[in-house]
């Protein structure tokens, strides 16, 4: 089955470290852009990166133990391609704002699970699931 893909607009501080952060270190292709925002292909769904310098990204929920950031987005991965995705960030010694680990463990909805923030601020999650049943599993 084929899924729709998302479009997300999000601001950045800083056109030059968006392009060096997500076409750079995450490999996403750049697409169409002006000198306002840029589009990525972001594992096949488009992210568009818009210049707004000043944006607040700092309120928080606690998750699991864990204090996450309430404004985030990211992708579900294959645990072989999250897996590799965490060594990569480690290996470029990326500040992770949660460091990958299993959430919910043993429970409903169990999943590897990484936190990152680009550099203007914005949270992003990767995620991966050992089975996919879990992934909206209550």
């Amino acid at each position: 089955m084929d899924l729709p893909r998302f479009h997300l607009a999000f601001p950045v501080r800083d056109l030059a470290e968006a392009r060096a952060f997500y076409g750079g270190l995450l490999g996403c292709p750049e697409g169409r852009s002006s000198g306002e925002w840029v589009d990525f292909d972001f594992h096949g769904h488009q992210i568009v990166a818009h210049l707004a310098p000043g944006a607040d990204p700092d309120l928080r929920n606690a998750v699991d133990g864990e204090d996450v950031p309430v404004r985030h987005f990211g992708v579900i991965l294959t645990m072989d391609a999250w897996i590799a995705l965490a060594e990569r960030l480690r290996t470029a010694g990326a500040a992770f704002l949660i460091t990958p680990q299993i959430r919910f463990h043993g429970r409903p909805g169990e999943q590897a699970t990484l936190f990152i923030r680009d550099p203007s601020g914005n949270a992003l999650e990767f995620k991966a699931f050992a089975d996919d049943a879990q992934v909206f599993a209550r």
